[in-house]
């Protein structure tokens, strides 16, 4: 960062003029892009629903406010001001913080593979969703075609398209399989088009920006008009919203926040830091935080309303039919009229005679159908996306339309936050010269998304699903706090508070004010190290298990909880901390490389100098 605000930092060490934003739309649409992804729709109305609805807004808040906003300003700030991706922003800064650079470089590599494997798994339903029926509206035939598939039929067809017909899991993580030639092409596509999109930085992307940016927002609107019109839309936006104020006690409440808005953010990936460092020197890059991070948190809010809207009506449709089969047996065991009793008599009905004939009511094999048990099944993650959304679709006139307009739009949003994730890993490799400048931007480009590609190969083997919940939980999480908390310190603490302010007055042409300086200096970095102590005692507090699909377990269709055997702990903990611990490798090495020169130079200052003195 330059040390006297006013003339630029030099740009890179190539003498090339570095790209630019076509236009400033260009840029936010990539900066939305990237942070707003499939978390968004998946992650935070699971979390609302969980604690208290509307209650869980207030954590929230506060978490955007302290957490969330600042640190997104930090890297906006630097990455505009250095013009550099995240290893050079943080070795300009200093040689010592190198290693926070090569930690976001690590962590985005590794969410990378994973995340885009998802988009995989999209496109795989996005392809079988153009067809009619839904391949998962109904149990296949068995082998000897005289009746249904015996896994399906203890399931539900959703289940068994998802765990037999897509992922083809095994019943045990260390039972890897053979590689899923399905999968594995629908993984080569899904690289493909990734390359294409990005194959020459922010001249492709931000051309590509514009659809896969503002499409979900289009499906979201439409699957929201629909929503509302369906029979239980307002029941599941109740159930959603309706506060509880007592979750606000649970300490999980708060850290399940804090932790929601940081990756919702994107935040330490160095993806916003590449992107920032395209734009002019004197952009307003702290309306542009405020902004961006704005509508992040309402896109996130309106998915929510998006989503439960559907999944109220699947609520209501799924209590209906339960208590048609009530109703049936009712009408069977007491030879009532057909259509004596419908729904909305049910229950009197049921009063009258359990008051009757209480002992023949009791015998029968009627279930506890309540409106609220059904809201309570939701999900996070794929369970929403891959088995109660597309159940729920199964429900609504013209299923197979809105299933392609809902993995069209899983896979939009997945590719835009790719984008990020692949600047983040691009940018640092062409800043860092790793290949000969001879070498086409295409060609370094085409190397990382093949070898991100060989790399996930892994997880189209059968037990591929298992480990990519490893890399989910693990990869990211603690890593990307600890690196927060670097950039944090190394800014206020290393480069200094004054000269980062003076340096923002330079570029919005206004000094940043209390709130800013207070959040930096105090508030945002004691709040990623309770965040961070926090969830290591959650990790710590129980021993890492997964749940497994067995077939042949008692419990089945209830999936299989199991210990992860040694190999896998240590790989997880190998996950845990494997990018963060760049830092003090960096760091350390730096030290070393002062002391040996200092060392090899016994002549400073004009005076001899013994080795081994105090240069180190």
């Amino acid at each position: 960062m330059a040390g006297t605000p006013g003339p630029d930092p030099p740009a890179d060490g190539g003498g090339e003029a570095r790209p630019a934003w076509d236009s400033k739309l260009q840029y936010l649409l990539s900066c939305v892009g990237f942070a707003v992804g499939l978390g968004n729709l998946w992650r935070f109305p699971y979390l609302c629903q969980t604690y208290g609805g509307g209650a869980f807004l207030i954590p929230y808040v506060v978490a955007l406010a302290f957490e969330g906003i600042p640190l997104f300003h930090i890297e906006l700030a630097v990455g505009q001001r250095l013009r550099r991706g995240s290893v050079g922003v943080w070795t300009a800064i200093s040689p010592y913080l190198g290693g926070v650079g090569l930690g976001c470089f690590t962590v985005s590599f590794l969410v990378s593979l994973y995340y885009n494997t998802v988009l995989t798994w999209v496109l795989w339903y996005l392809l079988n969703s153009f067809q009619h029926p839904l391949p998962w509206s109904a149990c296949p035939l068995d082998l000897n075609r005289t009746g249904l598939v015996q896994e399906c039929r203890d399931s539900s067809p959703v289940s068994y398209f998802w765990y037999r017909r897509t992922l083809n899991v095994s019943a045990d993580i260390s039972d890897s399989g053979p590689v899923q030639w399905r999968l594995l092409l629908c993984l080569a596509v899904s690289w493909a088009v990734v390359y294409l999109c990005v194959i020459r930085g922010i001249e492709t992307t931000g051309k590509a920006i514009y659809f896969t940016a503002l499409f979900p927002y289009l499906v979201l609107t439409v699957f929201l008009v629909r929503g509302l019109t369906l029979p239980g839309a307002m029941q599941g936006l109740t159930y959603l919203f309706t506060p509880d104020l007592r979750v606000l006690q649970s300490p999980r409440v708060w850290l399940d926040a804090a932790t929601q808005i940081f990756f919702s953010l994107s935040l330490a990936f160095g993806g916003h830091i590449a992107f920032a460092s395209y734009n002019p020197p004197r952009n307003n890059c702290r309306r542009d935080a405020v902004s961006i991070a704005l509508v992040n948190s309402m896109t996130s809010l309106y998915a929510s309303i998006a989503v439960f809207s559907v999944l109220g009506f699947k609520a209501a449709s799924d209590h209906g039919q339960c208590l048609d089969r009530n109703i049936l047996h009712l009408i069977n065991a007491f030879d009532l009229p057909e259509q004596s009793v419908s729904r909305d008599t049910y229950t009197a009905a049921l009063a009258r005679l359990n008051a009757s004939q209480p002992a023949r009511v009791a015998g029968l094999p009627l279930e506890a159908c309540r409106l609220e048990d059904f809201l309570d099944k939701s999900a996070s993650g794929t369970g929403l996306a891959f088995i109660v959304f597309t159940e729920a679709v199964l429900h609504m006139p013209g299923a197979p339309v809105w299933a392609v307009l809902f993995f069209a739009m899983l896979f939009s949003l997945g590719l835009s936050s790719m984008f990020g994730n692949m600047e983040s890993i691009i940018t640092p490799l062409l800043d860092l010269g790793v290949m000969p400048r001879r070498v086409p931007k295409e060609v370094l480009t085409g190397l990382a998304c093949l070898l991100c590609f060989l790399t996930a190969t892994c997880f189209t083997l059968r037990s591929g699903s298992y480990w990519l919940e490893i890399f989910d939980q693990y990869a990211a999480a603690l890593n990307l706090i600890l690196l927060a908390f670097f950039e944090v310190i190394g800014v206020v603490y290393v480069y200094g508070m004054k000269r980062f302010c003076d340096d923002i007055a330079w570029m919005t042409g206004r000094r940043p004010g209390f709130y800013w300086r207070a959040t930096w200096k105090v508030v945002s970095p004691l709040l990623l190290l309770t965040i961070f102590v926090a969830y290591t005692a959650l990790l710590a507090s129980s021993p890492p298990r997964y749940k497994a699909w067995n077939p042949r377990y008692e419990r089945f269709p209830s999936r299989q909880e199991k210990p992860y055997p040694g190999w896998v702990l240590a790989a997880c903990a190998l996950l845990s901390f494997l990018p963060t611990l760049w830092v003090p490798v960096v760091a350390l090495g730096q030290l070393l490389a002062r002391c040996r020169e200092k060392t090899r130079d016994p002549l400073q200052d004009g005076r001899p100098k013994p080795r081994g003195g105090r240069a180190c």
